[in-house]
């Protein structure tokens, strides 16, 4: 196996889509597609919007290492947030829903991934294309400033991390109202219905 440092970004994640069961390409053209919140499946369309943004959501977990596994999509949400997602409006919602699940359960580490994305360049200015997907890891890490150290936060960075950890918690609150009121009314049908 090849190290990863020299391997281009195209066969970086080739290996990512393998190694976490996501099928050949991402599953990038699938209409549909499965995401589980915890032992609870949901099913959404796969936009255009959506896979545009994931394109370079991809990319970013190969270049940052955060796993795909809940702590790690709070983490790469709070990234991509401290860095911004330009005018991907599917990735503000979903890294917003995702950071703001993180700070109830991993504050800490969200701040730290937040302030790491302040001080690092991110995908979501570049052009999608060949050219991007045939440069290395490793020149796209020293092009972003991925191994360079985290400065401790300003104070200036702090009242913007309040600002968006803000904004992460409403998010969140407001997808959970929106999986939650479904439940309910389902809930207090039937039990109307049981009468």
């Amino acid at each position: 196996m090849s190290n990863e440092a020299t391997l281009t970004l195209r066969q970086a994640r080739e290996r990512y889509f393998d190694e976490n069961g996501f099928g050949q390409g991402g599953n990038y053209d699938e209409r549909w597609v499965r995401v589980d919140v915890g032992p609870v499946p949901f099913w959404f369309p796969n936009s255009a919007e959506r896979v545009r943004a994931l394109r370079f959501h991809d990319l970013h977990h190969v270049l940052t290492g955060y796993p795909t596994d809940f702590p790690g999509e709070c983490e790469i949400s709070a990234w991509e947030v401290g860095g911004g997602c330009t005018d991907h409006w599917v990735a503000w919602l979903l890294n917003l829903g995702g950071m703001g699940a993180g700070l109830f359960f991993m504050p800490r580490r969200v701040a730290r991934a937040f302030l790491r994305g302040r001080h690092t360049g991110n995908l979501y200015r570049a052009e999608y294309g060949e050219t991007l997907l045939g440069k290395t890891v490793e020149e796209m890490r020293s092009a972003m400033r991925m191994n360079e150290p985290v400065p401790a936060p300003t104070w200036k960075e702090r009242r913007t991390f309040a600002g968006w950890s803000a904004a992460a918690l409403l998010t969140s609150a407001m997808g959970a109202a929106a999986f939650v009121a479904p439940v309910a009314l389902a809930a207090w049908a039937l039990v109307g219905w049981l009468r």
